[in-house]
């Protein structure tokens, strides 16, 4: 039998969809600020000369770099009220996983970008008198977050992307409302090629700035 394609239905779930879209957005939005602000902070405390500070810190990294992300989204929605009495709504619950996990991969993405200082700027702000948490804002985290940009944009992509896991513990983003739509008219060929093609525009833009950024950096480089 022959499948005849048929968009045409979609029109009716466009509120549906434009809902979880938005539910989507709100996640990467959070999630990326969460990791953007944490990351650096965790890098720092990984890099630290005090056992005590490193050892957790990069425990904290290789779990959530070592784990899958379903994994980790199913525990935080299941275990940890279960282990801690500890209950969130769903939509900062899915906020909370995605976060933590981006936050692990980002401090790996500021790290190489704080390696990267050179060592007289450090050696200048020093001989300035600046206080260690005035290099850190001022000297350390303008060079580390401009090297590290085009990684952390990318890792911000695929926070975009594993987003759409957060369907499988009911919360109501892209994924999920694309799922109840297939399910309830039969042509889940149509509704996840679009939910598909959503992603891809929400990730093509970044994706291509990423790219434009790299680029210079590395024409500054080679100057």
């Amino acid at each position: 039998m022959e499948y005849q394609l048929d968009f045409a239905f979609l029109s009716g779930s466009a509120p549906d969809l434009l809902e979880g879209l938005w539910v989507t957005v709100r996640l990467a939005i959070a999630a990326n600020a969460m990791g953007l602000t944490l990351g650096f902070a965790l890098c720092l405390m990984a890099m630290s000369h005090w056992a005590l500070v490193r050892w957790p810190a990069q425990m904290f990294i290789e779990f959530f770099r070592c784990t899958p992300a379903l994994l980790q989204i199913i525990w935080f929605f299941y275990c940890l009220p279960f282990l801690f009495e500890v209950y969130i709504d769903p939509i900062p619950m899915g906020i909370l996983a995605l976060g933590l996990n981006l936050t692990a991969f980002n401090a790996e993405a500021y790290r190489a970008g704080v390696q990267a200082v050179p060592r007289d700027h450090l050696d200048a702000s020093i001989a300035l008198g600046l206080r260690p948490w005035q290099r850190t804002i001022y000297v350390v985290l303008p060079q580390a977050l401009r090297s590290a940009m085009p990684v952390l944009m990318t890792n911000g992509i695929s926070i975009l992307q594993q987003s759409a896991l957060v369907a499988i513990v009911a919360v109501g983003d892209l994924m999920y409302v694309g799922k109840d739509i297939a399910t309830q008219n039969y042509r889940p060929l149509e509704t996840y090629t679009l939910v598909a093609l959503i992603y891809f525009l929400l990730s093509l833009p970044i994706a291509r700035l990423a790219h434009v950024i790299e680029r210079r950096q590395d024409a500054v480089v080679e100057r």
